[in-house]
């Protein structure tokens, strides 16, 4: 049975034991003249209206969300249980009124019979089974309508049995026990009426379910690369929890990464604390821990540039700190220096005037690269060039893959170069500029030289 069903079922069985027990509780009453039994009449009315209300409320509860109403239809069971609050104030009222009318005159003729007593414990037989039976789809489904029928119902059942002591008051000549009783059952129902008030008015103002802040930092503290969270927002709405979680994370994470820890906290969310929609939203945080190599990329990202060899040095106790910013070739020297002093500008701003900070206009290709091929012969002759100059570089074992051709700059050369699995990055990072650089002065008009490094044995 799904939920929406299960729903639905435990409203409609409330609607017909409400009907049942009203009916019955109203030919009694009428029959013996008390007023106890007949304020339990009307409270039984009262709770045919209220499981209607509720029947209603889920009905409509669980339809999709659309254009309207974006958050979905949870909150009409808010609503429906604001609506059973009114009632219950409204016939506790009249019910206490017309006790007192009875407490300050001539006695009214009670009759106590067996079919009087047998009513009252009836009703409350059918209200323990209802009741069992609303909770335990509430807690399935997490329907606040059906939590709050459930509460009602449990409550009758303590009002009957003040009713059942004004009977017994009655029959032991005390007449007035019945009004008295009366009033109990009325202080019953205002009591549950505050408590559903109270419950149904926080949902409808969006006061946020208490721990749900507490829980989702727990949760975020877990998670690798969320610096804090900033702030949470919840929201209960029917039987969802819309959750908004800002959470901070360093500047210089990548964008794919945030998002990741986004969807991340999000799922562990949802994991942990059934129920809830979580929308994880991430604002950059300059970290403590951050370098100055992060920092100028950070800045560059900001200013929409692409940058690299970023260098950091320190010379006789100042910083130094230079960089190659790619721009547009086709964009004009005074524009392009404009842009650089913008970029060196910015980092001083970040990492202090005492930095010195220095760039190189690097031209970045819009347009795509021709290039034609080279006689068969001239390429042997070049490749068995590049090979001798390579492998004559410490730390390269091998070269190959030699590719040439012309290009619009001139020869463009291209080439793998082999090196121990053990060799760090700095050191064949080393070894391939000197390579590119014999390149060029063994081989007279190259253009560009490309040197793929890669470890020996998995070529």
């Amino acid at each position: 049975m799904t939920d929406v069903h299960a729903k639905k079922s435990a409203a409609l069985n409330s609607v017909w034991a409400s009907a049942f027990l009203t009916l019955i509780k109203l030919v009694v009453g009428l029959l013996t003249g008390s007023l106890g039994i007949l304020s339990e009449a009307a409270h039984s009315l009262l709770d045919l209206g209220a499981a209607g209300l509720t029947y209603f409320a889920v009905r409509v509860s669980d339809q999709p969300a659309d254009s309207r109403h974006p958050y979905g239809h949870g909150k009409i069971e808010s609503v429906s249980a604001l609506a059973e609050t009114a009632l219950l104030f409204l016939t506790s009222a009249w019910i206490i009124r017309e006790a007192v009318i009875r407490l300050l005159s001539a006695e009214a003729r009670v009759e106590v019979t067996w079919y009087s007593i047998a009513v009252v414990l009836v009703s409350m037989a059918v209200d323990f089974t209802r009741s069992r039976a609303l909770m335990k789809v509430a807690k399935a489904t997490r329907s606040q309508a059906l939590e709050a029928d459930a509460l009602h119902f449990s409550s009758d059942i303590l009002s009957s049995a003040v009713v059942l002591v004004g009977l017994g008051c009655v029959a032991a000549g005390f007449t007035k026990g019945d009004a008295i009783a009366a009033i109990g059952v009325s202080l019953f129902v205002l009591h549950v009426g505050y408590r559903l008030g109270k419950r149904t008015i926080e949902v409808l103002i969006d006061t946020a379910p208490e721990g749900v802040a507490a829980e989702v930092e727990r949760i975020a503290a877990t998670i690798d690369d969320i610096a804090r969270v900033d702030r949470v927002r919840a929201r209960p709405a029917g039987t969802t929890t819309y959750v908004e979680v800002l959470i901070r994370v360093g500047r210089s994470t990548p964008l794919a990464r945030v998002q990741d820890v986004c969807d991340t906290l999000s799922l562990a969310i949802a994991g942990r604390m059934p129920g809830t929609d979580a929308f994880v939203k991430a604002e950059p945080l300059a970290l403590d821990d951050e370098s100055i190599i992060d920092t100028v990329r950070v800045i560059a990202n900001k200013r929409q540039v692409m940058v690299h060899d970023i260098v950091v040095e320190a010379l006789e106790g100042r910083r130094h700190v230079s960089f190659d910013i790619e721009l547009d070739e086709t964009m004009n020297i005074h524009d392009a220096h404009d842009v650089a002093s913008g970029a060196e500008q910015a980092v001083r701003e970040e990492l202090g005037d005492d930095v010195l900070v220095e760039t190189h206009i690097d031209p970045k290709r819009v347009s795509m690269l021709t290039g034609q091929p080279i006689a068969a012969g001239e390429h042997r002759r070049l490749e068995a060039e590049v090979i001798r100059v390579s492998e004559a570089v410490e730390a390269v074992e091998e070269a190959h893959g030699v590719h040439i051709r012309h290009g619009e700059d001139g020869l463009y050369i291209s080439l793998h170069c082999l090196f121990d699995p053990t060799t760090p990055v700095r050191v064949a990072h080393r070894a391939t500029a000197i390579v590119e650089q014999r390149i060029r002065e063994k081989i007279p008009d190259v253009g560009r030289v490309v040197v793929h490094a890669e470890p020996l044995g998995e070529e």
